[in-house]
Order: structure tokens, then sequence, then C-alpha cells
């Protein structure tokens, strides 16, 4: 009787990396279900690659565990070695070598038999849209058609899961639209995609993602459920003056963040006793100005969570989401 298969693809519990006294992932406990696409949204220095690059065996953890398609990292890093794809955010393929070159070189070290991995490097030549770019050398090429190789290389021996750390942060806008239906492609025929990205756009197209913040994971559920659960009132303010607003909101304690949007100013006020009433609360802040309650989105949630402080005005210190978006 054949043992049964974990419907998690990842699974961490109190995952955690010092370098020297840094402590760069702090505890963190994942669950990524398989055939999905799931996000590592973060700034910079957040702990994004330093996980991923646990995940994949090239990191050792300081302590915790985890488990990665049914095998325990470190430890199975071999086995492993055909079922998972790795992208870096830097094109890591060869500049002198062509397109055709490239793959059948990344084909070699995969070990492929010769027929299978010509006809996978030509299935993908022709899918990612690299046929007149086949015979050219890969330095020559564009962001998008670097991007497109890195893609292909990383998925030529079919990988169950597959890892890629801020992959589209040298592409225009229309390339990483093309990249993400690619990525959606891939999801629907059952390979995790598990990716690290700051733009927000991107984030929102995950089936479920992270928020991580110096190292820590502030939130962890679906967009929309991360959105819902919220602890703050999302306000639009109009009016004159609105740089001179900005900054005396943020003196106020109830005052998560204030970003100026056009000609509109956005607030979040955190959810507490004072702000019950959260647009008179504000228009006593205000004036007789312009307010408007609005829909949370994915920016107001990453703000919520990794931009606030404690500061010597007592300020709000975000909560943590877990599982589908809840508050602890």
């Amino acid at each position: 009787m054949s043992e049964s298969v974990s419907v998690y693809a990842v699974e961490t519990r109190q995952l955690s990396l010092k370098f020297g006294n840094k402590l760069a992932v702090d505890s963190l406990d994942l669950t990524i279900p398989r055939g999905s696409i799931y996000g590592f949204l973060g700034p910079n220095g957040s702990g994004k690659s330093t996980s991923i690059r646990m995940l994949t065996g090239l990191l050792k953890p300081t302590a915790g565990t985890a488990t990665v398609l049914g095998e325990p990292i470190p430890g199975a890093e071999e086995k492993l070695r055909l079922r998972i794809g790795y992208m870096t955010q830097k094109f890591s393929l060869y500049d002198n070598l062509s397109v055709q070159e490239n793959l059948d070189f990344v084909a070699r070290i995969y070990g492929l038999p010769r027929a299978y991995a010509r006809a996978r490097r030509d299935e993908l030549i022709t899918l990612y849209e690299l046929g007149e770019q086949q015979k050219q050398l890969a330095g020559s090429m564009s962001g998008g058609q670097k991007q497109r190789l890195a893609l292909a290389a990383a998925t030529l021996h079919k990988p169950e899961l597959l890892f890629l750390d801020e992959p589209t942060s040298a592409v225009d806008p229309e390339n990483r639209r093309e990249f993400w239906e690619r990525l959606f492609d891939l999801s629907d025929n059952g390979t995790t995609i598990l990716v690290s990205t700051h733009y927000m756009d991107e984030a929102e197209r995950c089936h479920k993602l992270a928020i991580l913040d110096q190292g820590v994971k502030r939130a962890d559920g679906t967009p929309q459920a991360l959105m819902n659960a919220m602890n703050a009132w999302t306000i639009e303010v109009s009016g004159d003056n609105l740089r001179t607003l900005k900054a005396q909101l943020e003196q106020t304690p109830e005052i998560v963040s204030a970003a100026q949007i056009g000609a509109r100013l956005r607030v979040l006020i955190h959810k507490c006793r004072n702000t019950e009433q959260p647009l008179l609360w504000l228009q006593q802040h205000t004036g007789h100005r312009e307010l408007e309650m609005v829909r949370p989105n994915l920016e107001d949630v990453f703000v919520n969570c990794t931009g606030a402080r404690v500061t010597q005005n007592n300020r709000y210190i975000p909560p943590t989401t877990q599982g589908d978006g809840h508050v602890e």
C-alpha cells in the first residue's frame, strides 16, 4: 500500500536562520498547497530570498524544520534535484552561449536523455517564443527575452515545485503580465510555484501569500482575506494643503500611515476605541474636507503590516494575521 502524499508541497515549522548575530528569518511557519502559486511579499531585507535558499537546500537553517515535496530539508537535496526548479533574481545563464546552447547545457546538468532533452528544448523555445533568438547570444538579448529563457531553463526538467526569486524585477509591465500568464499555465498543469516579489499587482495574482518583514511572517492568507482582516480603516481625503495635512496626521497615534495619491490623501486609521466612527473622528482632525471611506487594497495591508513602527508617540504596532487572514 503506497504512502499518502501530503496536500502541501512545502511545510515549515519555526524555520530560522542567523547570520552572525543577525536573525535573518525568525520562526517561519508555512503550509503551501500543491499546485498553487504562493507569494512572498516584503521589502528588501525582509527574508524572502533567504527563506527560498533554505527551502532549496542552498542555506542550512539554524533552527526549525522544513519538508519539501515530502522530503526533509536539509538532507534530501540530491533526491529533490530533479523535482524542483529555481530561477534567481539576477540572470544566471551564460551570456556567451546562445539560447539553444544554454538550454542544452542545462539539460546535461540535469542528466536528461539526449533525444528527450532536444525535444523538450525545442518545445520550450516555441512555447516561450524564442525561435528567432535561438542562435542569439544570451548576453545580447532584451530583459524580457532573458526572463523567458531563464524560465525555460528552470522548467526544462518539468519540476513539481518552482522557486522564483523576484523574477520580474528587470522587465517592463507588459513582459511581467505575459510572464504571469506562463506561471498560471504551469500552475494549471500541477506545478507548485513559490514566488517572491515586492510588486503589489503580482502579489494580488497569487492564490495565497505571506507578508514578511525583518525576517518575521506578519500575515498569511489569500489576498482577499488579508484585505478583509486588516485592522485599519481606509479613508481618502480631498482638499488643499495635503502635504501639510499629511505631516500633521503622521504625528497622530491612531494614524497608521498617510500617503498622497494624486489629488487625494489615502489615510489608514487604526481600528480602536477612539476611532469606532472613523469618518467623524477624521473630520475632527482634517477640518472641512471631503472624506470617503474606501475598500482597502493589498498595498494598504502591506503598509499596515510592515510600515508601522513604535515611536515616541506610541504609534500602532500592526497585528499578525495567519491562515485565511484572520487576526490573531
